[in-house]
């Protein structure tokens, strides 16, 4: 599918950006139930809306229909996931210190809860179409805490972006938003404008180490410095223990292929590097990717990136091409690698550098003990998992290298699939992402977009609602130390 849509000038990104600006007070002045009534009415449009987004989907990114569909379906489950957050109360962090003349320090009555930043420009992800782009998850959490939006569209699937931007705008503008909450913009130039755009108060982004690094950098070199919640990159490795490798090794290593190129490797979250003891049998998992039909990648860019990782990987002089994915008029298949763990160490910002597509390697370890030692060269990751026996002695040891480079670590299992919950943690420390201390999955994204006001002695009348002595909307708070109570 080719689409002409022209990019969005100077001067009417000022336009947008003058309108989020003056929707931002409206819209942080809704209850939390108003938004969270509109939350639901932009989920049952893009609901509504399936028959027309979903084939726009499959023709620019060249997936399937099943997973355009369960993107689409997770996209709206996340935004009424945040419609119940909004209503809970507890995102709001509310806290109640009363005057007490006997406390430690002089303590006047202290009020304090979470307001919203203002606008928020978002950049569409090109891997995750519906779900980490213009109704995303950065965009669903940072409407969630009230803050208006304005979505760059990504270059790979520009026509699907501008009719879902529609389609939630016209939703907000039914259920009576305040006109400029949420607004599109195209093109390379306006999305580094709208990064250094004075009434941008933060961004969200899903993307490559050298773009995001680039925004993350002008984010922070503005007169104005402000949040950056960017989501880079990660090799997402995976450790699989001597005793796991004896107990299942076959049923691992399926699982690994699975997952490595589920989606043609185009995770976030993609396995890219596996550990497995020297000895291990490897000839199914070498038949495995053989057998592997090739897929579509994204777009032509993506592809070329793919392209010069692949050959970079496969052309050092520490790995051995087990399988060598070729190319095809319907895409890539997949290319397993293999190296061992001295050299994996030498070398490794080269080998441990994330290749974005069907390909991954394979690492053999002589002594599971030293892979502790693989923690001394990993990067922040936003998944490690580990594949051991609840006996293992060396697992306690590896589940803390995993804490201490990753965001989320997984046992016994893959790491392709966020689940959108409460507990998620969809990061990790650079280049996993910019915000360490943050999430771009799960209900707290939303404090992402929030920053603490603290009111001191304030007269009843004149607090937020949420604050006030009769606490009329029933939000959860916690007074004077206690645990929170409605």
């Amino acid at each position: 599918m080719t689409t002409d849509i022209p990019e969005t000038t100077a001067e009417e990104l000022d336009t947008v950006m003058e309108r989020a600006a003056a929707a931002a007070p409206l819209f942080a002045a809704l209850t939390a139930a108003e938004r969270a009534r509109m939350l639901r009415v932009v989920a049952d449009a893009l609901d509504g809306a399936a028959e027309e987004l979903v084939p726009i989907a499959m023709a620019e990114a060249h997936y399937p229909e099943v997973r355009c569909r369960g993107e689409l379906g997770r996209t709206t489950f996340q935004l009424r996931l945040f419609a119940q957050v909004l209503e809970d109360g507890e995102y709001l962090e509310a806290m109640i210190d009363p005057v007490d003349p006997g406390w430690g320090t002089p303590r006047p009555d202290v009020r304090r809860l979470l307001v919203p930043l203002g606008p928020v420009v978002v950049f569409g992800a090109s891997n995750f179409p519906f779900a980490f782009s213009t109704a995303g998850g950065d965009s669903a959490s940072a409407l969630a805490a009230g803050c208006p939006v304005v979505v760059k569209a990504h270059p790979g699937h520009p026509e699907l972006a501008r009719r879902t931007a529609d389609v939630v705008a016209g939703a907000l503008a039914e259920a009576g938003a305040p006109e400029g909450v949420f607004a599109l913009v195209h093109g390379f130039e306006s999305g580094k404008r709208a990064v250094t755009h004075p009434h941008t108060r933060a961004v969200g982004f899903t993307g490559s180490i050298p773009g995001g690094r680039a925004l993350y950098d002008l984010a922070v070199s503005r007169p104005d410095p402000i949040p950056f919640y960017g989501e880079l990159g990660s090799v997402n490795p995976v450790f699989v223990t001597r005793a796991a490798m004896t107990a299942r090794g076959a049923e691992i290593l399926e699982g690994y292929a699975d997952s490595a190129t589920m989606g043609s490797g185009q995770f976030c979250t993609k396995p890219g590097v596996v550990f497995v003891p020297e000895g291990a049998e490897l000839d199914a998992l070498v038949t495995d990717f053989e057998e592997r039909a090739a897929t579509p990648l994204l777009n032509d860019r993506v592809a070329e990136g793919f392209s010069q990782g692949l050959d970079d990987l496969s052309g050092h002089l520490a790995t051995e091409v087990l399988v060598r994915g070729r190319r095809t008029d319907e895409g890539w298949s997949p290319t397993l690698l293999r190296t061992d763990l001295d050299s994996l160490l030498e070398g490794s910002e080269a080998l441990l550098t994330e290749c974005f597509g069907p390909a991954t390697l394979v690492v053999t370890y002589p002594d599971e003990r030293r892979l502790l030692e693989v923690g001394g060269v990993l990067h922040g990751q936003l998944t490690v998992t580990v594949h051991g026996e609840d006996e293992d002695p060396i697992a306690p040891a590896l589940l803390a290298l995993g804490a201490s480079v990753a965001g989320r670590v997984v046992w016994n299992g893959w790491p392709t699939g966020v689940a959108v919950t409460h507990a998620m943690t969809h990061g990790g420390p650079y280049p996993a992402t910019t915000a360490p201390l943050h999430t771009s999955v799960g209900t707290t994204a939303i404090r992402r977009f929030l920053r603490p006001v603290t009111y001191q002695s304030v007269p009843d009348v004149l607090l937020p609602a949420e604050l006030r002595e009769g606490n009329p909307l029933g939000v959860p708070r916690r007074v004077d130390g206690g645990s929170p109570v409605i």
